[in-house]
């Protein structure tokens, strides 16, 4: 088994505007995801909305976008300065090798991320090892561990950290690298840290008024120094 790489996990944060990535970035966030939470766990924000969160960046930070469940997918282009796309998969019983290659063309040149629910069942959806083996065999760049139903239960309410971590550590032989999310607070961030993610994701602890709040810079820099300080914490054991 390969030595996963030791650098600091990045954080991303999930923002719903150009206003919020504009903050989050000054909070020192190093991935901007762009959804609509009130549309689902990866609900796609409206075009427009999207765009102006790209040419907001700039460029200074790599932006990605959650563009709905795959069952929902009507075709529409990924919009230009997208560096990183993903879909979900509720709804599908299984990782079908045409789903999952129309998926990798859907990206149009962006790199697609594969989602496993960890609350699989209730989403429908295949069950997080079925993902990870499928992100191998289709050599997927990233995965991303994740919950469908946003009800206060975190990614630790579903898997534990060994099993969490065989996956974590099979995908990293591969290749692929690792994003944990699932209702993350500075709590879940510690317990997730020995697992040497290679991005954190949050929208909730990232901002004033929980998920359907606003992101704040001052908690996206808290959540930067939790990671550094647990992650080099966690090097060090």
């Amino acid at each position: 088994m390969m030595t996963v790489g030791r650098a600091i996990p990045g954080l991303l944060v999930s923002v719903r505007s150009a206003a919020e990535a504009r903050v989050a970035l000054d909070g020192g966030a190093d991935l901007i995801d762009v959804k609509e939470p009130t549309r689902g766990p990866l609900g796609a924000a409206d075009r427009d909305v999207i765009e102006d969160a790209v040419r907001t960046v700039g460029g200074r930070t790599p932006v990605s976008a959650a563009l709905g469940e795959w069952a929902d997918y009507s075709g529409c282009d990924v919009p230009s300065g997208v560096t990183h796309v993903k879909w979900g998969l509720a709804r599908l019983s299984e990782c079908r090798s045409t789903d999952l290659g129309n998926m990798r063309r859907a990206a149009l040149g962006a790199i697609p991320v594969l989602v496993a629910y960890a609350d699989h069942r209730r989403a429908e959806s295949p069950s997080p090892e079925t993902v990870a083996d499928a992100a191998c065999r289709f050599r997927f760049p990233v995965v991303l561990f994740d919950t469908a139903m946003k009800d206060g239960s975190t990614l630790l309410d579903w898997l534990t950290l060994p099993v969490l971590a065989r996956m974590r550590f099979r995908l990293a032989d591969f290749g692929t690298k690792v994003a944990v999310a699932g209702s993350l607070d500075a709590g879940g961030i510690r317990a997730l840290a020995p697992l040497a993610p290679d991005w954190f994701a949050v929208r909730g602890a990232a901002c004033v008024g929980g998920r359907a709040g606003r992101v704040s810079a001052e908690l996206v820099r808290q959540l930067r120094t939790i990671i550094h300080t647990n992650c080099v914490a966690a090097d060090a054991g």
